[in-house]
């Protein structure tokens, strides 16, 4: 539960099977065997490490749409600051030196720029060496910026001035960023909002060297407990204790400009903080107990209340009961206000009023009277759903009924002015989007009505209003952590709102995705398009805009072969405001072939090829397949997915993008792998599947000249491991794999996986079948597993790569193991990132490459 740095933590475990340990070893070998960080050749690791932070996408405007925020990066973190001590409790990671939650030590940034939305000019943000910064947020005037400033020993608030670039630290005593690890603009854009450590707080709870009990877990025979195996868990006593320090804080604003701190209320594990408009009051989230050893962190319980400027809990909005699992909606409740309805189905969406003190929320009604005893045939009455408000001082007198209608309500909205709300009603597929003139709530104002699965029709989203609050992209999601932001655009007139969306052509192999602005008159629903980007090889899309009414908007332009810039748009004049380079040019250009292969049974997918950049047509290469099955209940759904295929979008290889094999001569596939069948029992049919998709993709890029068949590979990450090694011992075609942080034994996930819902014990035949730990004597080919030994995800604890090797081991099979203290679900650090590339290169030119003729054609 508590990480410690020692020594041998810091050596990973490398173990090679084989028959008879080779008298010298080669370079291969040498690298496959070394317990030392190694890496791969220098063209294969400018790759990796290409930097492609460099890159800029503008997505946080001020209000007045002048600047932007963009955070300066510098690479992949390095193992010296990602193996830091921290606490592990119940999938909280806690930095206990700096006392913030570890994220906020492994993922932050080396600078901050602004870069003007006029003309792309940049103004850099002077800061202090070695301090590293995140989450730089506009002020609601957009005049300041404030972002965390981190260093070894505390997280501090700053603000930059926009007009100067002068940046200064406003907190005297470093914040308390374990569980709230964000912080909130007062309205005004005078205060921060944040939680600091208490001036009481006693010193960290110390373990005991003897242990005073034995671990304890209780299942109780009453509900099931479907949970997942969560990879931390709190054990002990010690642990909770723990936990309580580090999450308990003091809520405070700080006065960014005099530095003064206003306490508020006692001490408490407060997880968010959202100060009201006028900040007379504050929405307040605890977590509270009881805590639990059999579910992390997040399932734990938690209430939402009201308190007033002075510290004083007045109202409980919301409570989430701790969830062990039998519940799996966690459906907040609210207790004693609104009647029984409301503790059965609670308030949700919750909004400050933007036309003065209070709420809005969504909250269903009680049932019709009478509704529980129906006459045969005698159809139930329905429950209405309503659009509420509540007011000050928050007691069950103060709320009333805006709105009701006999459907089920979503994506509450509304416009600056408070005079309309803007709210989604849903039945199946079938959505209607409407707005509320609160002068007339009894009148729906119908703004588009459509299929949420026909994307040839979708007429995109309401625009929110950008700037007035810290909106990442104004075209992006609604929230952002900690605050829920939901202002509608309107026209100045009120009269119209403004849908920004994405217009797919029906072959969209052949005609590109265009986006488009409408403005949309709220009491017709009449549309008038604004603007839609054109078809000429460039994918162009809105990030941003300074005036809808004359078109003035911030958009990014990219193709097949550039990558995406901003400019602005002033209707058909352009102007560049960034200048970003492609970091690995000759991928981009690298010869590609996309084609569909067929099935046996008739059924039909895609597959992608990426060549070596020098590639000779004719010429069969040395292959590796990576993929990541996924599940489908027939051909349609499949074909569902290749509607929003956007031919003009520019590829982006990453550190752990398997295209950069092609540096080393190497063809890369990557072949969809769907598993088909009835829904709820497509695993039924996974390894027919498996063996029918690979084998279709092999006859086909045999029969295209582009592979030596007799020379192939295959890897995959997570669900793509465990497909890997199903591959390996279900199928004779691979001279070797690769294998990362998998499962290999479904009989350790027995309460499902991926898409699967049925346990164990109800489908024992199908867990087995897919399980490769039971078919490990029929492997062929060579293994090589790599697992992080921080893996958090539910279905791949480390124990499977250790399990898998002992048995080849024990088999005579091929196989390495790879182990690497404190990564977590994928290599995160600079250190494993080369390492494993070293690693994989060494492994495949030892087992593929040489396995076959390896300069001439073969076929």
């Amino acid at each position: 539960m508590i990480r410690r740095v020692g020594p041998v933590a810091l050596l990973f475990a490398a173990s090679v099977a084989s028959a008879q340990a080779p008298a010298a070893l080669s370079g291969a070998d040498s690298v496959l065997r070394s317990e030392r960080y190694v890496a791969p050749a220098p063209s294969i690791a400018d790759a990796v490490l290409a930097p492609r932070y460099r890159s800029v996408v503008l997505t946080e405007i001020n209000s007045d749409r002048t600047w932007f925020i963009h955070e300066l990066g510098d690479g992949p973190v390095t193992m010296d600051v990602f193996s830091k001590p921290f606490h592990e409790l119940g999938g909280l990671f806690v930095d206990f030196r700096a006392n913030r939650n570890r994220n906020l030590t492994i993922r932050s940034n080396v600078g901050l720029e602004l870069i003007s939305a006029l003309d792309g000019s940049k103004a850099t943000v002077a800061l202090p060496p070695g301090l590293r910064i995140s989450d730089a947020t506009w002020s609601p005037d957009g005049k300041r910026v404030a972002f965390f400033g981190h260093t070894p020993d505390g997280s501090h608030l700053w603000v930059a001035d926009a007009a100067t670039g002068k940046a200064r630290q406003v907190t005297k005593a470093p914040v308390l960023a374990t569980l709230m690890t964000s912080f909130e603009w007062t309205d005004d854009s005078r205060q921060l909002a944040t939680v600091l450590p208490p001036d009481t707080r006693g010193p960290m709870p110390v373990e005991s060297a003897a242990p005073t009990g034995p671990q304890v877990k209780l299942a109780e025979e009453k509900d099931k407990n479907r949970l997942r195996n969560y990879a931390s868990l709190m054990a002990t006593p010690y642990h909770q204790a723990l936990l309580e320090w580090h999450a308990t804080g003091q809520v405070a604003l700080v006065d960014v400009t005099t530095r003064a701190v206003t306490k508020i209320g006692q001490p408490a594990m407060v997880e968010r903080v959202d100060v009201g408009p006028d900040g007379t009051f504050l929405r307040v989230t605890r977590m509270v107990k009881p805590f639990s050893y059999i579910v992390p962190v997040g399932n734990f319980g938690r209430v939402e209340e009201m308190w007033t400027a002075s510290g004083t809990v007045i109202a409980t909005l919301s409570q989430e009961p701790l969830n062990v699992g039998v519940d799996t909606s966690r459906t907040p409740t609210a207790p004693g206000v609104g009647g029984g309805d409301a503790a059965r189905d609670g308030r949700r969406e919750i909004v400050w009023r933007p036309d003065g003190p209070g709420l809005w929320f969504l909250e269903q009604g009680p049932a019709p009277v009478g509704g529980d005893s129906l006459a045969l045939g005698e159809q139930r009455p329905r429950r209405k759903d309503r659009l509420r408000q509540w007011l000050p001082p928050f007691d069950s007198t103060q709320v009333t009924t805006v709105f009701e209608t006999d459907a089920r309500l979503s994506n509450l909205r509304y416009a600056l002015s408070g005079k309309a709300v803007f709210l989604t009603e849903r039945a199946g597929q079938n959505a209607h989007e409407f707005a509320v003139l609160l002068a007339e709530p009894a009148k729906k104002y119908t703004l588009a009505r459509y299929r949420a699965d026909d994307v040839y029709a979708n007429p995109g989203t309401l625009i929110p209003e950008a700037g007035l609050m810290p909106v990442a992209n104004p075209f992006a999601e609604f929230g952002v952590p900690g605050r829920i932001i939901r202002p509608v655009k309107v026209s100045a007139d009120g009269e119209s709102a403004f849908f920004a969306g994405t217009k797919y052509d029906r072959n969209p192999t052949i005609t590109g995705p265009k986006t488009f602005i409408d403005r949309v008159l709220i009491r017709s629903g009449e549309k008038t398009r604004l603007f839609e980007s054109g078809n000429d090889g460039i994918y162009e899309r809105v990030l941003a805009y300074r005036t809808l009414d004359s078109l003035q908007v911030i958009v990014s332009r990219e193709s097949a072969s550039e990558p995406p810039q901003a400019f602005r748009r002033d209707r058909d004049a352009l102007v560049q405001l960034t200048h970003n380079v492609d970091p690995t040019p000759d991928l981009t250009k690298a010869p590609k072939e996309s084609f569909i292969v067929e099935r046996p049974d008739g059924f039909k997918f895609k597959v992608n090829v990426t060549l070596p950049p020098d590639y000779k047509p004719g010429t069969r290469l040395p292959a590796l397949f990576w993929f990541y099955p996924r599940e489908y209940s027939g051909q349609d759904e499949y074909d569902r997915g290749a509607r929003t295929f956007n031919k003009n979008a520019f590829q982006v290889f990453g550190a752990r993008s398997m295209q950069i094999l092609a540096r080393a001569g190497y063809a890369v596939v990557e072949p969809d792998a769907p598993i088909v069948g009835p829904a709820g029992q497509m695993n039924n049919n996974y390894e027919n599947d498996l063996r029918n998709n690979l084998a279709a993709v092999i006859d086909e890029i045999d029969r295209r000249g582009l592979v030596d068949r007799t020379r192939i590979g295959i890897g995959g990450h997570s669900y793509g491991a465990f497909s890997t090694v199903n591959a390996m011992v279900h199928t004779p075609f691979f001279k070797a794999g690769i294998a990362g942080d998998g499962n290999y034994n479904r009989t350790l996930t027995p309460l499902a996986f991926q898409t699967e819902r049925r346990d164990l014990w109800e489908a024992k035949d199908t867990y087995l079948q897919m399980s490769p730990l039971l078919y490990a004597n029929n492997l062929t080919g060579a293994l090589l597993m790599y697992h992080g030994l921080g893996d958090q995800n539910v279905g791949t604890d480390p124990i499977n790569s250790p399990r898998l090797f002992q048995a080849l081991n024990g088999l005579g099979k091929p196989a390495s193991m790879y182990l690497y203290p404190f990564e977590d679900h994928g290599p995160a650090t600079k250190e494993t990132l080369l390492d494993l590339w070293g690693r994989w290169t060494a492994w495949l030119d030892k087992y593929v490459k040489s396995a076959g003729p390896k300069s001439k054609d073969v076929s």
